[in-house]
């Protein structure tokens, strides 16, 4: 079972009486501590000479705590502490190893803070001590605590703190470990509901989300994508279709927010960093980006199915990134954007539906131009220019041909490969812009301003797009 693939299905929830509320988060507000007391007996053993984090003691905190939380919970605090610790060394095995993926010397398990300081309040349940009751018109969440809750707050015999759910779950497996998540900046509870998938059943669930499926007896295709700073993603396949996802609009709003935030922490107290205010308008800048990030990768594998997409080849920046041209595109990549977690989304989606991923190097994918070989090219934003051949192309489209051509060799000329011509733009639409919601048909002018050669003082040099 634990070999089986694992997927979380996301609610809203409500305790169903004031009773309920008042028990909830004294039960929430517990396991905080514990998470401390147990983390720093381990990060004791961590700093001292010849210590060992899996020799410390902390069982003897469970007759502190389980009175609260229950025996079960208290188990589940140490266990994910456990997973922390073992996610620690082995990224820590992997920056020692010179592994690409890990440029810093990775931190040790940090606190879940205390409630002067403030911290987020949630809770662990285990998966077979909790029960859903899904209904038509509203569904129920039902776990218990520790003793001293039940008769601080009058429970009757096998009664259970219950929590009106919002929301049906997308995934059907195996229930793992519950987690309840409150959200004090929204006044909001959110449940973390994981479940455990049989292989067969996880591509069939997910399958029943797309149009289309991949059938490998017809003829399958390879494509590159170049996860690109300026935009999401530019999709290039092995017939010569193209799709970019423009991403400048949903950046020039995060920096917006960004400016907010400081204004908004520079009117603090000196010794206070943030507030409710600050922390709604922070959680609310993640969500929409990640809600357009996410919907960008599940459009482009609907995409992708269309045109019977077996293998993709995706850019790694890792070469790049530390010592990129550009803080500005940095920022993006990192703050904005998140090139990792956008290439795991990527591997997640797209691997669900039988696609192939394979990463590959995105070093010097936009230095030289991808029909002649030649390496005297300028780019200005979205805007390639060759002048040996004086190929005029899209950047991002160019990076993503370079990938797929070092992969699969040469081959023809995208289509709307040229940013500017209106003629070259499939009907379908190779350009997509995202209205808040879902990603629409764009035309390039919609997304940049044509090649403009006055702005261009050097040639490319290796950058991400």
């Amino acid at each position: 079972m634990s070999d089986r693939p694992q997927r979380t299905n996301e609610y809203i929830a409500e305790p169903a009486s004031q009773r309920y509320r008042k028990c909830l988060f004294e039960w929430l507000a517990a396991h905080a501590p514990l998470w401390n007391q147990i983390n720093y007996r381990r990060r004791q053993q961590y700093f001292a000479e010849g210590g060992d984090v899996w020799d410390a003691e902390y069982t003897d905190l469970y007759d502190e705590y389980a009175p609260i939380l229950g025996k079960a919970a208290c188990q589940q605090v140490a266990r994910k502490n456990s997973e922390a610790w073992r996610s620690h060394f082995d990224l820590l095995d992997k920056y020692h190893s010179d592994d690409p993926s890990v440029t810093e010397n990775p931190s040790p398990p940090g606190y879940w803070g205390n409630r002067d300081d403030g911290y987020v309040l949630h809770g662990l349940v285990r998966n077979d001590l909790y029960a859903f009751d899904w209904g038509e018109k509203w569904s129920t969440l039902e776990f218990g605590v520790g003793d001293v809750l039940e008769d601080k707050y009058d429970f009757e015999y096998q009664e259970r703190v219950t929590l009106e759910v919002r929301g049906n779950p997308q995934w059907d497996g195996d229930d793992s470990r519950l987690e309840l998540v409150y959200d004090e900046a929204v006044d909001t509870l959110r449940v973390k509901h994981p479940v455990r998938i049989r292989p067969d059943k996880l591509r069939e669930q997910r399958l029943d989300a797309f149009t289309h499926t991949l059938d490998t007896e017809n003829t399958t295709h390879k494509a590159a994508i170049d996860v690109g700073a300026n935009n999401t993603l530019a999709i290039v396949t092995s017939t010569g279709e193209t799709a970019v996802y423009h991403a400048r609009p949903e950046f020039d709003q995060f920096q917006v927010v960004s400016e907010l935030i400081v204004e908004l922490q520079s009117a603090l107290p000196g010794d206070q960093y943030s507030s409710q205010r600050i922390q709604r308008v922070y959680d609310e800048r993640s969500r929409k980006r990640d809600h357009s990030r996410d919907a960008a990768v599940k459009h482009a594998a609907e995409w992708l199915l269309a045109r019977t997409v077996h293998t993709v080849y995706v850019g790694d920046l890792t070469d790049v990134l530390d010592t990129h041209w550009s803080a500005a595109v940095n920022e993006k990549t990192h703050a904005f954007w998140s090139h990792r977690q956008l290439v795991n989304r990527l591997e997640l989606t797209l691997g669900d539906v039988g696609i192939t991923v394979e990463q590959v190097s995105e070093f010097d994918s936009s230095s030289e131009c991808p029909a002649c070989g030649g390496g005297d090219v300028a780019r200005n934003g979205d805007s390639f220019r060759c002048h040996d051949c004086e190929l005029d192309a899209h950047s991002d489209v160019v990076g993503a041909w370079n990938l797929l051509q070092d992969k699969v060799g040469p081959m023809a000329r995208p289509a709307a490969l040229s940013a500017e011509r209106d003629r070259d733009t499939p009907r379908e639409g190779a350009y997509w812009k995202w209205n808040g919601h879902e990603w629409t048909p764009a035309s390039f002018g919609e997304q940049s301003c044509p090649f403009d050669q006055t702005s261009v003082s050097k040639p490319a040099s290796s950058r991400p797009g």
